[in-house]
């Protein structure tokens, strides 16, 4: 693999890991929101990514990146963001401004503890391509003074 693939793979995993990390902040951030109905109620959201496959890298002209047949991807692709089916959290409290005629108010299917840990693990992968980024960086600069000396 060459070290330009390397920059293409870490660079579309931070921008998938981006994503990932404002869909969190999202969810976080209506985790408390309250709504009279069902319909109206802030569902989680997830990103969905997929392995960008060598074949239509190739299709478009860039090669093998792996340099074999196996079909090893070349980048992370962002297909979309999805709404969560977990249940909603329909709470009674009849003094709530939202509550509908039956006394109840429904809350987000957000659950704090598991976007932290979402949170945590983005975080970690978004550094670590940074890194990989820097040592293919620093091992492009060494390879330019190799001839010089």
């Amino acid at each position: 693999m060459s070290l330009s693939n390397i920059f293409t793979i870490s660079g579309s995993a931070m921008s998938a890991q981006t994503v990932r990390l404002n869909t969190i902040a999202s969810n976080m951030a209506n985790v408390d929101s309250a709504a009279s109905s069902a319909d109206q109620t802030y569902r989680a959201r997830k990103p969905v990514f997929s392995q960008m496959m060598n074949d239509s890298m190739r299709d478009y002209g860039w090669g093998n990146a792996s340099g074999d047949d196996s079909g090893a991807g070349v980048g992370v692709k962002i297909d979309g963001i999805v709404e969560s089916d977990a249940p909603l959290q329909p709470r009674y409290e009849p003094g709530h401004p939202m509550a509908n005629e039956e006394g109840y108010v429904f809350y987000p299917n957000v659950n704090p503890m598991e976007e932290m840990a979402d949170m945590m693990s983005a975080s970690r992968s978004f550094q670590t391509n940074v890194e990989i980024m820097n040592s293919a960086k620093s091992m492009m600069q060494k390879m330019l003074t190799l001839g010089q000396s």
